[in-house]
Parts: structure tokens; C-alpha cells; sequence
């Protein structure tokens, strides 16, 4: 009778995985597949048939981010009012537009106009992907959420690349374009099937009513910024890797990127509760320190031992990132402003994804890949000192 009763007043934990949740994960890995074609594709295809250096590679691979970092804090706001299924069906379909277009290009300045385009469907499809997210999972399970939906894109980013270079190998870039935007088209027919996931929240909002429309949410500032000082590593290990492993005379990065995503997804599966039972700021202060010192390692040791052996601990790393600064942005905000401060903090991916592979570029002309990967490890290093001397992240 006393373990009856006790089994019976045990606290249960509120559902998760529910069908919502299911289908925003798979128009996710759907559309994130599509993204990771072009991890390998577009910087092999700025290189071979364009005939351009690494500079043009690195403004390439980041033109997308220019029109997504703008657009972001808008469209952000625009989920909160319209919702967050017409911004992932929207974005799906810009992306999959926009890559059956880069056949096209003839000139690295024709194919970065391409991505910008790809930038918007990018800006759109996160957002609402993301904040459906968050409005999905409850409050003690938020980062635990965050981990499992994040899954999607670290599989699609780990088979992606894989496909792409298969695509390329095998029929050319027009097969990996195609691959792309086939992925996308699935991501849209996915993305209809979501439902409306904004909280009915008939209070009036914090601040008054001009308080859920400003275009930049001061909350998802500061871990913005530190998302921006761990995520140009990972901009500038996806935009080099392809070209660094073939340096080391590697075969290709399929094995790398390969293994970067089964990191992180062994990570957030596995230890999908992690931010959360460690608290978010201490989360990511551990993930920016695993950062730091993995791509230090790529950069210093370099051997293809250096680079598996350093992709390991950075992949630990990422894996906790994101999860917990997306935690701590929403921490205390109100439902019906969710969408603005995810769009706030998220608009500094973008930024990292934009100016890394730039920067990066020129310091890979300057001084060569390697010194990429050291220069990253810097960043990450920065963002670990805000953490720390953030009063009241502990």
C-alpha cells in the first residue's frame, strides 16, 4: 500500500514529443538536409567552376547570411502575430527557389545574389521553426527541447554533406542543386501540417502594446552575443573544412562532418536534459570552453589526427551551445514576445555565419587555413570571458 501511494504522488513530467513537436522536427531534418548539400557544394563549386580563391568562397558561403541577419528581428515579430507556421512554409519554399537557381550562376557575384535569397528563406524557417519550439516545450523542459528539435539540423548538416559530395562525385553539381531543393519542397509539405503553436495569452503584453512589435528585443541581446563569439567557429570550420581536409590529403570531409554531427547528435539525444539539469549559463560556459580548445587543436595539430581528434571536442562544444543560450534568451519573457527575442538572438548566427567565412577568408588568404581554425578558437575564447563576467549568469 505505502509504494502504492507513493508511486502514485510521484511528480510526472509534462508530455514533449507530441505530434506538434513531431512534425516541426521533420520539416527541420527535411529542410536542414537540404542546407547541408551545400556545406560541401557551394564552396567546391565557387573553387572549381567559378575559378575563385578563398575570399570569394568565404562571401559566397556567407551572402546568404546578410539578408537573414536584417530580416530575422522582423520576421520574428511577424510569427507572433501571423504565427509560426506560415513563416517555416514561407522560408522552406524561398530556399528551395533559390538553390534550383544556382545552375544558373556564372560569376561568384551571381551565385552570392542567389544566397541572399536563400538568406531569407533561412531568416524565416529557423524563426518559426525555433519559436514553435519553445512554445511547444514546457517551461522545466525548455532545454531539453531545444536539444532534441536541434537534432534535425545537426543530422541534416552530418547526411547532407554526405549526399552532396555523392551528388557531385557521381552526376555533377546540378545533381547536388536538385538534392537541395528537393529537400526543401519535402520541408514545405512537412511544414503545413503544423499547427498553430502561439500561447493564448489574453493579457495585455510588458511595456504596453508597442512592446511586442519593436523590431530588436533588448532581452536577446546579450546572448546574441555570446551566440555570435561560439558560432563564427563553427561558420568558419564548415566554410574551410571541405578545402582543409583535401590539404591534409584527406579524401574529402564527408568523414569529418560526418563525425561533427554525430557528436552533436550523440550529445543532444543522448544528453538531450543536460542545460538544464546543469543550468543554462554553466552550460554554456562549458560549451564555449570545449570550443575554444577543439578548434585550437584543428588548427595546431596539423594532422588528419589533429583534425578528427579536434572536431570531437569542438562537436562537445556545439552540442551544449545552443541549447543553452537559447534558454537563457527566453528565460522570463513573455509568450506573446517569444518570437521578437528569438529573432533578436538568432539574427547573431546570421551575423557569425556572415562575417565568419568573410573574416575568416581573408585570414585564410593571409595566413592559411590552419590559422582559420586558431582564429575562431579566439572568438570562442571571448565569449567565455562574457559568460563569466556576466553578473547573475551563474
Amino acid at each position: 500500500m505505502i509504494r502504492t501511494v507513493a508511486r502514485r504522488s510521484a511528480p510526472t513530467r509534462p508530455a514533449l514529443l507530441t505530434p506538434a513537436f513531431v512534425a516541426v522536427t521533420l520539416a527541420s531534418l527535411a529542410y536542414f538536409t537540404g542546407d547541408g548539400v551545400l556545406v560541401p557544394a557551394v564552396p567546391r563549386y565557387v573553387q572549381g567552376p567559378l575559378a575563385a580563391g578563398d575570399v570569394a568562397v568565404g562571401l559566397v558561403v556567407g551572402a546568404f547570411s546578410l539578408s537573414a541577419f536584417f530580416l530575422r528581428p522582423w520576421v520574428g515579430g511577424l510569427g507572433d502575430r501571423w504565427g509560426r507556421r506560415p513563416l517555416m512554409v514561407l522560408g522552406a519554399g524561398l530556399f528551395t527557389v533559390s538553390v534550383l537557381g544556382y545552375g544558373t550562376a556564372s560569376s561568384p557575384e551571381a551565385l552570392a545574389g542567389l544566397r541572399l535569397l536563400t538568406g531569407a528563406g533561412e531568416a524565416c524557417f529557423f524563426v518559426g521553426a525555433l519559436t514553435a519550439v519553445a512554445d511547444l516545450a514546457p517551461a522545466q523542459r525548455r532545454g531539453e527541447a531545444m536539444s532534441l528539435a536541434s537534432l534535425a539540423l545537426y543530422v541534416g548538416i552530418g547526411v547532407g554533406p554526405l549526399l552532396g559530395e555523392v551528388a557531385i562525385e557521381r552526376s555533377g553539381f546540378g545533381a547536388a542543386w536538385a538534392l537541395a531543393g528537393a529537400a526543401g519542397l519535402a520541408a514545405v509539405a512537412v511544414a503545413v501540417l503544423v499547427p498553430d503553436t502561439r500561447p493564448h495569452d489574453p493579457a495585455p503584453e510588458p511595456g504596453g502594446p508597442a512592446a511586442g512589435r519593436r523590431l530588436v528585443h533588448r532581452a536577446g541581446l546579450l546572448p546574441g552575443l555570446v551566440l555570435l563569439a561560439g558560432i563564427l567557429g563553427m561558420a568558419g570550420f564548415l566554410t574551410f573544412v571541405p578545402l582543409y581536409a583535401l590539404d591534409l590529403g584527406m579524401g574529402g570531409s564527408r568523414v569529418v562532418l560526418l563525425l561533427f554531427a554525430a557528436v552533436v547528435v550523440g550529445i543532444r539525444g543522448v544528453g538531450a536534459r543536460i542545460p538544464d539539469r546543469l543550468g543554462p549559463a554553466r552550460a554554456t560556459r562549458i560549451a564555449l570552453a570545449l570550443s575554444a580548445a577543439g578548434l585550437a587543436m584543428v588548427g595546431a595539430w596539423r594532422t588528419p589526427a589533429g583534425l578528427v581528434a579536434g572536431t570531437a571536442v569542438f562537436a562537445t562544444g556545439v552540442a551544449l551551445l545552443t541549447p543553452a543560450v537559447m534558454t537563457l534568451a527566453v528565460q522570463g519573457v513573455a509568450p506573446r514576445e517569444r518570437g521578437a527575442v528569438i529573432g533578436t538572438t538568432s539574427s547573431f548566427l546570421d551575423l557569425a555565419i556572415g562575417l565568419g567565412p568573410a573574416a575568416l577568408g581573408l585570414v585564410a588568404a593571409a595566413a592559411g587555413r590552419p590559422a582559420t581554425f586558431l582564429a575562431s578558437a579566439a572568438w570562442a575564447g571571448a565569449g567565455l570571458v562574457m559568460v563569466v563576467r556576466r553578473p547573475g549568469w551563474k
